[in-house]
Parts: C-alpha cells; sequence; structure tokens
C-alpha cells in the first residue's frame, strides 16, 4: 500500500519561493537593504520570511487584489490560515471605513515605488482591530520588470480592542 508523501512545510507551497525571491529582490533594489538575510537558496531564503518575527504580506496586480503570501507572524496577527488568506481579497484586511486610505496608500506606493512611513487601522478575520506602525510597502516586479503586485512588511502594532 503506498504512503502518503509528507506534507512539504508551507514556504515550500504554493509556488512561494519563487514568489519569495522576486519580494525579497523587489525590495532590495527599491529599498537599498535587505528584508532578511539572503542564503542563495530559494527554499532557505522562503523559509526566512516565513518564520520571521515581522509581518510579510503580498498580494497580487489585479485591479482586487488577492492576497498571495502571509508569513507566520501575518497568519497569527490576521487570524487566518494560509488557505483562507490565498482567497481573500486584500481590502478585506481594512475595515470598510479605512479602505479609501488603504486605497491612497496603495496608488502612493505605485507612483512611489514604495512608502516607509504608513501606520493605520486593520482589521482580523475575527473582528480584532489593530493599528500598524510604521509599515513599509513597496511594488513587486519580476526579472522582466513586470509589475506582479505589491508587499508589506512591519513590525509594530497595537491591538485596539
Amino acid at each position: 500500500m503506498p504512503q502518503d508523501s509528507p506534507a512539504l512545510p508551507p514556504w515550500q507551497e504554493h509556488g512561494w519561493p519563487d514568489h519569495l525571491q522576486v519580494l525579497l529582490d523587489s525590495y532590495h533594489q527599491l529599498l537599498g537593504k535587505q528584508l532578511v538575510p539572503r542564503s542563495g537558496s530559494a527554499e532557505q531564503d522562503a523559509r526566512s520570511v516565513f518564520e520571521a518575527p515581522f509581518v510579510v504580506v503580498s498580494h497580487t496586480a489585479a485591479s482586487d487584489p488577492i492576497l498571495n503570501f502571509g508569513n507566520q507572524t501575518a497568519l497569527k496577527l490576521w487570524e487566518i490560515d494560509i488557505e483562507t488568506l490565498l482567497l481573500t481579497p486584500s481590502r478585506m484586511t481594512a475595515e470598510p471605513m479605512h479602505r479609501d486610505e488603504r486605497a491612497q496608500l496603495l496608488e502612493r506606493t505605485t507612483r512611489d515605488g514604495y512608502v516607509d512611513d504608513y501606520q493605520g487601522i486593520r482589521i482580523a478575520t475575527t473582528g480584532r482591530r489593530f493599528r500598524i506602525e510604521q509599515a513599509i510597502v513597496w511594488n513587486l516586479h519580476n526579472a522582466a520588470g513586470t509589475h506582479i503586485g505589491q508587499a508589506a512588511t512591519f513590525d509594530q502594532w497595537t491591538f485596539l480592542d
């Protein structure tokens, strides 16, 4: 009887090793520094980003972007599992009253390449609200220079409820 293959670690699924190379390369190109120390291995870099003690999230370049990555810190903060995250429009991470502000942030990021001074209110899937501070949001471009989305990172948040 064939044995089931062991599940891959989360950072090796969903095409994340390749996606996170683009995310890390874009961060370095735009900000002139590394988000995490680079190892030369896409899988090890993906693990470093996934296990980082700060939030890293990204979304697609669609007109209504869908989240396509969230590290373990982001998953805990938004109280969401990977499968649900990958189906979630990124606008849903903000309450309706804060979505215009979020849209302006994303427009500013698209125009300027990155923003390193963002703060705003976000909401977990359970309804728990939190303020993020000193977030960096940047554009993602693949090796061909095609805009494929945006990413964000932050390590400061305060629960409001």
